[in-house]
Order: structure tokens, then C-alpha cells, then sequence
């Protein structure tokens, strides 16, 4: 049931998605559709793999509202799925292979998924989950051999597009319900950056984020060239945007600093680049003069929430002197300032972030009790999506993000809960209590920091309690240290002070 009712768009025109893909197929023939290592799939070969693994699902019963997962890295055979699902009518569940397997089997569970598909990388994993049906997709094309290649279902705006799945070490995960009106809004609006039939994009992110959806969703619905990776390395990003001339890419702050970094940045010819985009992080205006300087084409930095509803874009060309921001809304996105205890502020004034825009979620799967706590009624009774990040807007409308409300780390562009891994430490017999704060990381952007009080007579080591906790965390939440401390700085309330624990590793 539709929670957040999205503003209205005047003259708004519907991108059914499965019909584009089909449409692009018969215009677009033999151009270039994938890109994957060494394989080049014409738009041609690429329609009709989506039609026929849409018709195996049809023949399976698969359809309007029914859930399918899919648990692997970037391939051709992942695109294809992802696109047969949605273009089958039903709503496609990338999860993500970095969680540990207690928190994939909560994610199956919660959405009752009827297939998934799953690489040979992840098979042990897959079988563990629990999921009505396994399908191999390294095996896509044996799998569906002989089914007859099917049409779009028509479906309304209304039904499931995809759901994505936010953090979930502990407790129930929350499962994001992306509608076919939410996605065909931002197809509309991606045009504005470049992202025509002309373009062709790199994406190096993996499928189950929402970074990565921004550009590869608007590339396969307008007929663009869409190269994936695997996963990403500095040379090969390179190497590959150079081959195939490369015109957009989407990447987040650690790669670009990544980039930058490379000594072999200059042996490459970057010249057919038209955009960058960053997500996920702000960008330090440092690394945005960076690549501005030494990467041709423009770069936008897009802030906003997997859950819509708020959504900035810093246009770095055209606003040199806003680098210090991340841009300004857009038409469609009313967002606002309000205080703790819920009242809208005056421009210019700090506090949390709201906002309402075309594009929000329908609701979190299953999960009302969040999905009430995400919502911000305005003085005009319009429900707006609470972001947990605090800042400010400046007179010109830029925002300025000045913290966190919410205890988040961004590491490589991935969000970490901390208090999902404080949860995790307090479980080690030995802890008595402990903190988990972001530090910063050359690597990483940011990376996550224990501190942890010990039982007393406990004699464990920092090493021993970072080994056992990190074996229990997923691959992009692990710790990278802890300290043993002997008490935490609190308010008078009780209250841990993290902003004493961040002080010698975030100078002011």
C-alpha cells in the first residue's frame, strides 16, 4: 500500500520499462547494448535474452506482485535478469552478497522471494538461505533454453519495480519498495544529465545499490552502451573507459580519490567524457578540484536517500564557488529544515534534513513501525521523508551537510550502522560496553572504530575482540581496529559522547 504520496508532475509521461528494452532491441539492432570483459552484446541479442528469461518466468507462473532475488557481482547474465524480472511485472530483490548470511536469510524471509538467482561465486551461500527456489545464473542461458520469448506485461505505476535492502547485521533489515512511477520519474529526469542513446556508461558498483541503479536503469531504458565491471581496480576503470570511449560513469568518493591517486591517472584518454557523477558521500571540495582539473567533462554530485523524497545536485562547472556544497534541489523536491523537536526552521538554520519530492518509496516491506518513524508531517499536512542528516541551506539554496544525526559511517560508499557493529561487539562475553565512531581512511573515505570496555577481570586483547567481532560482519562492515579504553565520555543524561570519541581523528 502506498505510504508516501509523491507530489504530482504536470504532463507527466509513463517510461514503461520492459517495453523500452524491447523498443531499443528493434531500433537499436546491432549497436552495442553490453559491455562485460570481453563481451560485446548487441542491442539485438540483448532484447531477445530478456524476453526469453522473461518467458521462462511467465511460464513458471511468475509475475505481478511476486518477489525474486538475486545474490551475485556484476554480469551480463545479472543485468539481463534484473531487467527480465521487472519487465516480467514482477519486482526484483538484488541482495547484497557483502551481508553475512544470518542477515541474507532475514532479507529472503522478509520478502517472501519465489526464485533466486544466484552466481556460482555465492552458491554455498544461496543454498543456506532458505529461498523457495534456487536458479544458477551463470547457467541463465541453459536454464531458459527453449522458452518462448514473451512481451512486457503491462503493468501500472503502481506495481513493484525493485526493492533494496538497507543495512541489516541486526535485527529485521529494512527492505525499500521502489514502484514503477518512483523509477519512471528518474528515467525522465536522467535525460537532463546526458544519459541519451548516446552515451555510453561505465558502472563498477555493484547491482544491489542504489548508485549504481541511478545510471544503469536511464542507460538501458534511453538505448545507451552500458559497460559493467565486475568490480572495480583503478587501471581497469582506465583502461576500459579509454577502449570504448567512454562518455558517463558513476562512481563514489573513494574511487575518485582512488583515481586521483593513480600514478598511471595521465597515460590514459579520458577526452570523450562528457559527466562523472558522485553518490552516495559528499565529495571534499579538494578531490572535486582535482578532478575537475584533470578529468575533461563535468562532474555532479547527487545527494540523496535510497527512500527518495530528498535529492540535491551540484552541477561543479557551473558553481566553482559552491564546491563546499552538495547543490540545490531540484523542480519537483520541496526539502526543509526542521529542529528536534519536529518545527520547520528559517533558511539559514541547522537541523535535520526533510524533504518530499516525485520520486519517494511506497513504504519499507513489512516494517510500518519504520516506515511512521521516517515520516515528517508539514505545516500544510504533506508527508515529507526525515534523512537523519543534519545541515543547512544558504541564500542562493545550496546545502550545506554539516553531520550526522543518525550514527552512519560511509566506507567506499557503502552506509555502516554503527550501532549495527556496536551490537556485535556488547555480544563478546568479554565487553562490558563500547562505541563504534568513523574515522578517517585513505582507502575508504571513512572507516569504523571500537572502543570497548572490558569486563571487569577480563584480560582479552584489542586483536582478539577485533578478529571475533569482524567474523561476524559482513565484508564491508568490518572494523578496522579497536581500542580497549577504560570508560566511555557521556552527558549527564548518560548519554555516550561521540563527538568526544571523533575529536583527535576529525580535526575542526
Amino acid at each position: 500500500m502506498l505510504v508516501f504520496n509523491p507530489s504530482q508532475v504536470k504532463d507527466e509521461i509513463f517510461v514503461d520499462f520492459g517495453s523500452r528494452i524491447s523498443e531499443n532491441g528493434k531500433r537499436q539492432g546491432d549497436k552495442p547494448a553490453l559491455i562485460f570483459d570481453n563481451q560485446t552484446i548487441s542491442w539485438r541479442d540483448f532484447a531477445d535474452d530478456v524476453a526469453r528469461v522473461r518467458g521462462k518466468l511467465k511460464a513458471m507462473g511468475i509475475g505481478r506482485g511476486d518477489m525474486v532475488a538475486s545474490l551475485g557481482e556484476n554480469s551480463v547474465e545479472h543485468v539481463v535478469v534484473y531487467c527480465a524480472v521487472v519487465s516480467a511485472g514482477a519486482c526484483i530483490v538484488p541482495l547484497p552478497y557483502s551481508a553475512t548470511p544470518q542477515a541474507l536469510v532475514r532479507m529472503v524471509e522478509d520478502s517472501g522471494a519465489r526464485l533466486l538467482f544466484a552466481a556460482q561465486t555465492q552458491a554455498s551461500v544461496a543454498q543456506e538461505l532458505g529461498a523457495a527456489k534456487v536458479i544458477d545464473m551463470d547457467a541463465l542461458y541453459d536454464w531458459c533454453a527453449g522458452a518462448e520469448p514473451t512481451a512486457p506485461t503491462n503493468v501500472s505505476a503502481d506495481d513493484l519495480f525493485n526493492m533494496i535492502y538497507s543495512s541489516g547485521t541486526t535485527g529485521m533489515p529494512k527492505g525499500i519498495l521502489h514502484d514503477h512511477r518512483f523509477r519512471s520519474r528518474q528515467l525522465t529526469r536522467a535525460t537532463r544529465f546526458g544519459l541519451t542513446e548516446d552515451a555510453t556508461v561505465v558502472i563498477s558498483t555493484p547491482l544491489y545499490s542504489n548508485t549504481t541503479l541511478f545510471c544503469l536503469l536511464p542507460a538501458v531504458a534511453s538505448g545507451a552502451t552500458l559497460a559493467v565491471m565486475a568490480k572495480f581496480d583503478t587501471v581497469g576503470f582506465l583502461s576500459l573507459s579509454e577502449r570504448i570511449k567512454a562518455t558517463h560513469a558513476v562512481l563514489v568518493p573513494v574511487q575518485y580519490m582512488r583515481l586521483m591517486d593513480a600514478e598511471e591517472f595521465n597515460n590514459y584518454d579520458l577526452t570523450a567524457y562528457e559527466c562523472k557523477f558522485s553518490t552516495s558521500a559528499p565529495l571534499p571540495a579538494s578531490l572535486i578540484g582535482k578532478v575537475m582539473d584533470r578529468w575533461p567533462g563535468n562532474l555532479i554530485e547527487i545527494f540523496g536517500m535510497t527512500e527518495g523524497g530528498l535529492s540535491t545536485a551540484l552541477n561543479c562547472e557551473a558553481f566553482p564557488d559552491k564546491w563546499d556544497t552538495v547543490g540545490r534541489p531540484g523542480d519537483d523536491t520541496d526539502m526543509r529544515v526542521i529542529d528536534a523537536e519536529g518545527k520547520q526552521l528559517e533558511k539559514g538554520c541547522y537541523g535535520e534534513i526533510v524533504g518530499r519530492s516525485s520520486s519517494m518509496m511506497q513504504s519499507y516491506h513489512n516494517r510500518p513501525d519504520a516506515t511512521q518513524d521516517l515520516i515528517w508531517l508539514s505545516p500544510e499536512g504533506e508527508t515529507f521523508i526525515r534523512s537523519g542528516d543534519m545541515g543547512r541551506f544558504d541564500e542562493d539554496g545550496f546545502l550545506h551537510l554539516m553531520d550526522r544525526k543518525k550514527d552512519m559511517i560511509i566506507s567506499g560508499g557503502f552506509n555502516i550502522y554503527a550501532t549495527d557493529l556496536e551490537a556485535v561487539l556488547r555480544a563478546h562475553p568479554d565487553v562490558a560496553d563500547t562505541a563504534v565512531i568513523a574515522v578517517p581512511s585513505a582507502a575508504w573515505g571513512e572507516t569504523p572504530l571500537g572502543f570497548v570496555l572490558l569486563r571487569e577481570g577480563a584480560d582479552t586483547s584489542d586483536t582478539e575482540i577485533l578478529d571475533w567481532a569482524n567474523a561476524q560482519l559482513g565484508k564491508t562492515q568490518r572494523l578496522s581496529a579497536v581500542e580497549i579504553i577504560d570508560t566511555l565520555p557521556r552527558s549527564d543524561i548518560g548519554k555516550v559522547l561521540k563527538k568526544d570519541l571523533r575529536k583527535p581523528y576529525w580535526p575542526e
